[in-house]
């Protein structure tokens, strides 16, 4: 099966973010003196940073502001995958384009920027974009995701990111 049109997600696909979300996560919670192990948040980072903070810190309202502020600094050098770049220069040289769909804002574009990969594509969605609800395709409280979902192509970090 030939494929033309690739969709990627950023953190945790091409770029090496976890370690860096996870250190910035338990040096928040540090903050507001709630200890946590970096294994139990790193687990909780991987289903969404939302969900991390309803299991660890959901009464601190400005948790998130803070949270992030601490990401920010820690992605002012970020890491791509071994093999990413090369990955999407060899697609796009047998014809093949690249599209970003990413939850974050803005920041994304300063992220690819920095990692030498924003001339492969061909689009980017950020959230500021508002187009999509955040991970519609999974719950998981529920386990499972709506069958409408079942024929996206995508290529994210986490196991129910690929659809084909």
């Amino acid at each position: 099966m030939n494929y033309h049109d690739f969709i990627w997600d950023l953190g945790g696909t091409l770029l090496d973010n976890y370690e860096t979300s996870t250190n910035a996560f338990v040096a928040t919670l540090k903050d507001f003196h709630i200890q946590a192990d970096h294994d139990s948040v790193y687990a909780a980072l991987k289903i969404s940073t939302q969900d991390a903070i309803q299991t660890f810190a959901p009464h601190i309202s400005n948790f998130r502001t803070e949270y992030k502020k601490k990401e920010a600094l820690g992605l002012q050098e970020p890491v791509l995958f071994e093999g990413a770049k090369k990955l999407l220069e060899e697609i796009q040289a047998h014809g093949g384009r690249h599209f970003l769909v990413s939850h974050r804002d803005r920041q994304v574009l300063t992220l690819i920027d920095q990692t030498g990969i924003a001339p492969y594509f061909t689009e980017i969605v950020t959230a500021d974009e508002g187009l999509f609800e955040r991970k519609i395709w999974h719950s998981r409280r529920s386990g499972h995701r709506r069958s409408s979902d079942r024929y996206r192509s995508w290529g994210g970090c986490r196991a129910f990111d690929l659809f084909i």
